[in-house]
């Protein structure tokens, strides 16, 4: 049996508030378009309006109205959660907030119960803009008598929302891109970490890694930058340097008591936030860390923040302003070197040869040869000298391949390198990895560019001298000889030049493959997608996921693979496809910074709201360019998603080793006939690239038939949705 996913945050939130509603009966809710059938901007409020008509309150737009009703609420005895359909929008209610509900606690001579909590939509990641992607959270610090939270996948909102009315006023401030996302359950965040409450259930999430590696960097951030934190861990521990993150339930006041001991015993302690610098919840942080335990510190606490800016609108730019995973690891990896002291030497340890390792690593890498007295000598190529050197080996870097292609030598046979310093690009059945050297030392290459390695094979050498006798000529491609020029020929003329970056240099060698190995056919239909589209935005609004035509073409695809599993195989040798036992499928994914074909795992057994979840996270990645070799391999077939409006119909490439590729089209407008009488129509072209040496145009023809009719007929349509 299967075990179900964990919820995603907004279902999370929605479960919390009916949970409140139920126990509390003078519980009100506040907020614009809050009412079903809409359920607010972000479908939180869903069916509470329904369940609770006399406590669900739909408002005129009037942040400062709002807030002040639910102040008065609170003053006659009441309680309130009102909802900011942004975070921005907060600054309207500044005046409510600061010198209303706050102050009402403690002004009138004795404590007064001010059961408030506003919930605030917050941050960027969305492509919004710059008046509804601003993390506010810093201008409410410090306000004597409110409190602040923010949700977290660690932390159960529930907890929040009450211990917020119980002892308010409060703020919740939930991070959009968290609505979404799945939550973290039973202590397991991936393979890699897990996690434990400190100080109960509006304390601390503490993520370490599963291995129980001590801290070297101990992280602090709020929940809506903990899966970027997460990332920056794995980065960290790539080159080096062990992450725990904390994640706190409660901003501010922040119970530091069950988190001293950790911070005391790292030997850097960084706090990274989407806000702009000046007056940050991370500046709070360091303060009080620095106040509490600055003789134990090892270097002041390094502070992380977005850029100083407003949020743009374009998601390359987006991507420029906030912070990420990728800036995060850098800033500390930097500031470690700086601050760090070096580790106390420990027992010597016999340890194996170092091996070669790639930046980013989808995978361990393989068991490093055996040592030097251990291995038989053996010959390079073309007789060049015994191996003698620290070998670097090729690593395993997907679970699917077992050769690379070596794409480009970084360093010079001979050159002297650094550990850590990129050696060469190799690439994988859709990405192109950097290797770095295991060790310092001078290189010595074993492998060609445009050769094949296997995993485990030699690709250079690592020597502490410089090579003595001349390098012998790693085996080359026969080429034709290039023709001398005459020494009266005229200089050619400079010409502008455009240099491939590595993402699309990956994206032309295995284009370049296919070409070479795959005899590609083409067949298309046309279908119609009007009904698809009305039941897919009606699913989008009851289950908060982003719901749209890539989705269920990925789902009707899947749903195809049982009448023809051919067509999700991999051809072994002239007579033999090895089928695939479930349907991984890739799906282009293009943010202006190269061609990603990142795959959708085990699409016929999710939803379309999984699907979803999966692409939302899939084209965050591709504006980062933050994918691993893991994601970008695996797939039994792929589909190009190019649903621009205007675009007829797209011929994709084959990419090897898979048979097919599924192309969709922009959607166009077709007069068709219904009862005899024209009636316009919406269509989208659906293509199949095929391997004509597996797949013939008839069953491809069928294919694409079967595919159009579960995105077109009723009864197959509910199936595919529901």
């Amino acid at each position: 049996m299967t075990a179900r996913p964990a919820p995603r945050m907004v279902e999370v939130l929605n479960g919390a508030l009916h949970r409140l509603f139920d126990e509390r009966t003078s519980l009100h809710l506040l907020g614009e378009d809050v009412l079903d059938p809409y359920g607010g901007a972000f479908k939180v409020t869903r069916g509470l309006s329904t369940r609770h008509p006399d406590r669900v309150l739909g408002t005129p737009i009037s942040e400062a109205g709002i807030t002040g009703v639910a102040g008065g609420l609170a003053l006659a005895g009441d309680e309130a959660v009102v909802e900011m359909m942004f975070g921005d929008f907060a600054a309207l209610a500044f005046d409510q907030v600061l010198n209303l509900i706050s102050k009402s606690v403690t002004m009138y001579g004795e404590r007064v119960p001010m059961p408030v909590v506003v919930r605030c939509p917050v941050g960027g990641n969305r492509g919004y803009g710059p008046t509804h992607s601003q993390s506010v959270q810093k201008h409410f610090l410090g306000i004597p008598n409110l409190a602040l939270y923010e949700t977290s996948p660690f932390h159960d909102p529930y907890a929040q929302l009450a211990e917020g009315l119980d002892h308010g006023p409060a703020m919740l401030f939930e991070d959009k891109v968290l609505y979404t996302r799945r939550v973290f359950r039973d202590g397991v965040v991936d393979e890699h970490h897990g996690y434990t409450l400190l100080g109960g259930p509006t304390g601390w999430a503490h993520i370490t890694p599963l291995d129980g590696a001590p801290a070297d960097v101990v992280l602090m951030c709020p929940g809506g930058t903990a899966h970027r934190a997460i990332e920056a861990g794995r980065l960290l521990r790539e080159r080096g340097l062990t992450a725990h993150v904390l994640v706190p339930a409660r901003l501010y006041p922040p119970d530091l008591e069950p988190v001293l001991p950790l911070l005391a015993g790292a030997r850097l302690v960084a706090v990274a936030e989407e806000s702009t610098a000046g007056g940050t919840w991370g500046a709070e942080i360091a303060a009080r860390v620095h106040g509490l335990i600055w003789a134990e510190l090892r270097a002041p606490v390094t502070l992380l923040s977005s850029a100083d800016s407003v949020v743009p609108t374009a998601p390359h730019l987006e991507a420029g302003v906030l912070l990420g995973a990728e800036r995060i690891a850098g800033e500390i990896e930097a500031a470690a070197s700086r601050s760090l002291p070096p580790r106390a030497p420990a027992e010597p340890v016999a340890t194996a040869e170092p091996v070669a390792t790639a930046r980013p690593r989808a995978a361990p890498v393989p068991d490093p040869p055996a040592p030097d007295s251990a291995r038989p000598e053996t010959t390079g190529p073309q007789g060049a000298e015994p191996v003698a050197g620290v070998p670097v080996g090729v690593p395993k870097l997907n679970n699917n391949d077992t050769a690379y292609l070596v794409i480009q030598w970084l360093a010079e046979d001979g050159a002297q390198v650094a550990e850590g310093d990129p050696l060469v690009e190799v690439e994988t059945s859709k990405a192109v990895e950097e290797i770095v050297a295991p060790a310092a030392g001078y290189v010595r290459v074993r492998a060609a560019e445009g050769s094949e390695v296997e995993v485990g094979e030699l690709l250079a050498e690592l020597f502490t001298e410089p090579p003595t006798a001349a390098p012998a000529e790693p085996p080359t491609a026969p080429a034709a000889a290039a023709p001398v020029p005459s020494p009266a020929a005229p200089p050619e003329p400079a010409h502008r030049t455009h240099v491939l970056d590595r993402a699309q240099q990956g994206t032309a060698a295995v284009v370049t493959r296919a070409h070479q190995e795959v005899p590609a056919a083409f067949a298309a239909v046309e279908v119609e997608v009007d009904a698809v589209l009305a039941r897919l935005r009606t699913l989008s609004d009851e289950t908060g996921a982003e719901v749209g035509l890539p989705e269920a073409v990925v789902k009707a695809v899947a749903a195809a693979h049982p009448a023809f599993p051919q067509l999700f195989g991999t051809l072994l040798d002239e007579r033999t496809v090895r089928l695939a036992d479930t349907v991984d499928i890739g799906v282009t994914v293009d943010a202006g910074n190269g061609l990603y074909i990142p795959v959708l795992r085990d699409c016929a057994a999710r939803s379309l709201a999984d699907l979803s979840d999966d692409l939302m996270e899939f084209r965050m990645k591709a504006f980062r360019g933050e994918f691993t070799a893991g994601e970008l391999s695996g797939g039994s077939l792929s589909v190009s998603l190019n649903v621009e409006p205007g675009v007829l119909v797209v011929q994709p490439i084959v990419m090897w080793p898979q048979l097919c590729m599924v192309s969709v089209g922009g959607p166009l407008t077709r007069l068709v006939l219904a009862d005899g009488k024209p009636v316009p129509a919406t269509v989208v072209t659906l293509g199949l690239a095929y391997d004509h040496r597996v797949v013939n145009g008839r069953e491809a023809v069928a294919f694409l038939r079967t595919v159009a009719d579960a995105l077109h007929d009723p009864e197959q349509l509910v199936k595919l949705i529901d």
